[in-house]
């Protein structure tokens, strides 16, 4: 990717950090344009802290403040300032269990990327995963998406559906679902930050050849 822009990434999570890995790869090995450049969470002994660091990352706990689903005022002026500090162009969430709004997305307007075990718009919020085995669907999946003031109700960038097999536990399905995650972020971090794209109603789309006319193509 010589001669491409390289941006700056600024990652948030509150677990194992299993995405980020994927995209961290993915950046050390040319196929996005972009390197990860701070990773923050709410969580003081989170994974993704650990695994951050031994990939040479700056990564930091920051406290979230004594809310239990959002960042309070000063936790959301912290978080923003850590990311300014790191000069990202793009927030990715990888996990991170807290709703943002206001001032965090007036600092990065339409930039902010969320990826959800589920094929939005069904079964938004917590363990989307136990929630589909519950309702009894026989397709799933994952979706990318940009972030807005709702929850899990932004603009779709991609979808990749996972079927549930009968005899799937809350965990086996969880499983299957990260590994798609594992591919479909990166592959839509990199339609994003190609520019060629465009939100058209609920949907993001590319506007380069590849993605002329509908969804892009894997």
């Amino acid at each position: 990717m010589t001669g491409e822009t390289t941006h700056r990434l600024g990652v948030l999570g509150s677990g194992k950090g299993s995405n980020f890995v994927a995209i961290a790869e993915a950046c050390a090995a040319g196929s996005i344009p972009a390197r990860v450049a701070v990773v923050l969470s709410d969580v003081a002994e989170a994974g993704i802290l650990g695994r951050a660091r031994a990939l040479g990352i700056p990564a930091h706990y920051l406290p979230p403040g004594p809310y239990r689903t959002k960042l309070d005022e000063a936790a959301e002026a912290a978080y923003v300032a850590a990311l300014k500090a790191a000069a990202v162009d793009w927030v990715l969430l990888a996990g991170f269990m807290r709703i943002l709004k206001g001032a965090f997305l007036r600092a990065f307007p339409g930039r902010v990327l969320n990826i959800h075990p589920s094929l939005l718009p069904a079964f938004p919020g917590l363990e989307a995963w136990r929630q589909a085995l519950e309702y009894g669907v026989k397709v799933t999946g994952v979706t990318v998406h940009l972030v807005d003031q709702g929850v899990d109700t932004g603009p779709i960038v991609r979808q990749g559906a996972v079927a549930i097999h009968d005899d799937d536990t809350p965990e086996t399905l969880h499983h299957r679902l990260q590994q798609t995650e594992h591919d479909l972020y990166p592959a839509a971090l990199n339609l994003l930050l190609s520019g060629q794209w465009a939100v058209r109603g609920r949907r993001v789309v590319g506007t380069g050849p590849a993605g002329k006319g509908g969804q892009p193509q894997p």
